[in-house]
């Protein structure tokens, strides 16, 4: 039967249908929204770079870097190039603006904070915390500079709220490289998951939320996953397969009669998962597909895990995810609840100084924030792919869920996914 036979599809259609008058309406709600932000940046001019800038970010050019939004805007390049690259405004004055316009519009206090790493290859050694390190964009490791990004879903909707450049140990330590690309003398070296904790404390004064989730750069971090817990947050977290878990509800015989059954001795999560019978997996409908609904296996465990000092940790729920295809991919993740990138040119940019990256991401963010705002205005009118605020903004928006992050299991290092 064709697609379009489906009895649904004249319904499906028409909810897709964007009139003209509608896309025109967004040019207006676009200085609406602006009239929110431009007092966060300080000069007048500066006013006037930030209208162009996000106007070429939601614009139809194939590459959104500041040359060709100049030249689109007809303007002089170098003054776009300076208030991006150098120019003195406050990021954070900028996104503290954007997180309590998030808080407004979507806040709810079920809502999901979503740690997320990012890749975005480079050429050559001159930009800020460029080195070989794992790019999920590419699937390897390679020359690159790696992002720690937060992204808030609620009913309502999602937004990504804050972003920070990590800067390897090499990097930090290189007072050279260092001055040449302006990096704030207060900025140390800091693992990932410090900079995504960092992240979330100062989104959490003002945005309400109750969850974290994350892939396995952020969930094999025990010391991340007790920050959590001490935070009285629920995570439910990815961890790799090389992780050594073992099953609390598994009791060894006693060493002698009369003694207490033993816990077993930590494995692999892959290695306990394959010795499981095929009784212990549940079939589970994750949502409906082209072809019919689509199902995963899910087992579920209770698990103590070490921490890197090897000292045991509390008790976790395990949820291990595999798909029913004649391949299977599974995905491991830890939870301690009992109950229960393209579309704005995100990675168009030429900037190598600390300062240019971290504004670069601020107004990608904030012209993200208005197509999410947009899409909840003209009620979800979905445009496809060449226009306004649709799937492709979404997928951009938010990163991926867990059931479809990148796993190794090759028993080596992890990366960041993409």
């Amino acid at each position: 039967m064709n697609l379009l036979d489906h009895p649904d599809a004249q319904a499906l259609l028409d909810d897709a249908e964007l009139s003209a008058a509608a896309v025109a309406s967004c040019a207006d709600a676009l200085e609406g929204f602006l009239g929110r932000y431009l007092p966060r940046f300080y000069r007048k001019e500066q006013h006037g770079h930030a209208r162009t800038i996000l106007r070429g970010k939601l614009s139809g050019l194939q590459r959104k870097t500041t040359e060709p939004i100049a030249t689109d805007a007809g303007q002089e390049r170098r003054p776009l190039q300076l208030f991006v690259g150098a120019g003195g405004w406050d990021d954070q004055a900028v996104l503290g603006e954007l997180r309590a316009h998030v808080a407004t519009e979507i806040g709810h206090p079920e809502a999901v904070w979503v740690l997320d790493g990012s890749g975005f290859p480079k050429k050559g050694n001159d930009s800020c915390g460029v080195a070989r390190q794992w790019c999920g964009r590419l699937g390897k490791v390679d020359n690159c500079q790696v992002g720690v990004f937060l992204a808030y879903v609620a009913p309502r909707g999602c937004a990504l709220l804050d972003s920070r450049l990590y800067l390897p140990a090499d990097w930090a330590a290189d007072r050279k490289r260092r001055q040449r690309c302006h990096v704030p003398k207060e900025v140390v070296f800091a693992e990932s998951w410090r900079l995504g904790l960092e992240l979330l404390d100062r989104a959490r004064a003002t945005l309400p939320g109750q969850w974290v989730s994350g892939d396995d750069e952020f969930g094999r971090c025990t010391e991340l996953r007790a920050a959590l817990r001490l935070r009285r947050l629920r995570y439910v977290l990815d961890v790799p397969c090389n992780t050594l878990v073992r099953d609390v509800a598994e009791r060894q015989p006693p060493a002698r009669p009369g003694g207490r059954r033993r816990l077993p001795a930590f494995e692999r999560v892959d290695h306990w998962v394959a010795r499981q019978s095929k009784g212990r997996w549940r079939s589970v409908k994750v949502r409906d597909g082209e072809k019919g609904p689509r199902q995963v296996k899910v087992l579920l465990a209770t698990v103590q895990t070490k921490d890197e000092g090897g000292c045991v940790g509390p008790s976790e729920r395990l949820v291990v995810i595999r798909s029913c295809e004649a391949k299977p991919q599974t995905w491991y993740t830890l939870s301690n609840d009992r109950e229960a990138k393209g579309e704005v040119g995100l990675g168009h940019y030429e900037v190598r100084s600390w300062v240019g990256w971290h504004h670069h991401m601020t107004l990608s963010l904030l012209a993200l924030w208005f197509l999410q705002l947009e899409r909840l205005r003209l009620g979800k009118k979905n445009t496809g792919g060449d226009g306004a605020a649709g799937q492709v903004v979404i997928h951009e928006t938010a990163p991926r869920p867990t059931a479809q992050r990148r796993q190794d299991c090759q028993g080596g290092e992890q990366g960041i996914a993409a």
